[in-house]
């Protein structure tokens, strides 16, 4: 068995240290185009949302035309929901704007509808918890959120927006303080 030698600890702790200040930047970052351009950024989401959906719908009629061993409907199948991607892509560029509010709005309710669901499972489980104080709270304080993003999803969209940017700014930071502290670990490391 061979030891762990000074210098692997010293490039794992780099190689750490590394990882953590590139996506912290990048979190940094994206958490600040979402702060200060969040529609502009919203834009740029649901771009990249319409360019998965035109490529996706080009891999599922590949698989149509090219995959030798489907036959009938599931041919049927891959062209269909090929051609569902692709028109649902070239939509949304067709009209970014309309497309990403259309998006959010999608968003909101699903996130409102996950919550009211969330709300109603917790108050399911009455009977089986030992806490059932906080399984009330919990399930009450998801069903009113959920239901107040279902009154107002275009208002919780951009609430959701902005918590996500700012959490992403905090994340960024955190990570690149790990990653400058990092390297007083990896002093540590090499004196020994």
């Amino acid at each position: 068995m061979t030891d762990f030698l000074p210098s692997q600890a010293t490039n794992a702790v780099r190689s750490i240290r590394t990882f953590l200040a590139v996506s912290g930047a990048l979190a940094l970052v994206t958490g600040l185009l979402l702060l200060i351009w969040p529609g502009k950024s919203a834009v740029i989401v649901t771009g990249i949302v319409a360019s998965y959906l035109i490529i996706g719908g080009l891999v599922y009629l590949a698989l149509a035309v090219f995959s030798g061993r489907d036959r009938g409907w599931m041919r049927i199948g891959h062209s269909l929901l090929g051609l569902l991607y692709i028109v649902a892509g070239v939509i949304a560029f067709a009209n970014l704007a309309a497309a990403t509010v259309t998006f959010a709005l999608i968003v909101a309710v699903f996130v409102g509808v996950s919550w009211i669901f969330d709300g109603v499972v917790a108050l399911s489980l009455l009977g089986t918890g030992a806490s059932k104080v906080w399984t009330w709270i919990y399930a009450i304080i998801g069903i009113l959120a959920g239901v107040f993003v279902l009154l107002s999803p275009l208002y919780a969209a951009v609430v959701l927006w902005i918590m996500l940017g700012a959490t992403l700014v905090a994340l960024g930071v955190v990570q690149i303080v790990r990653a400058i502290t990092l390297e007083e670990d990896l002093a540590t490391l090499t004196t020994y």
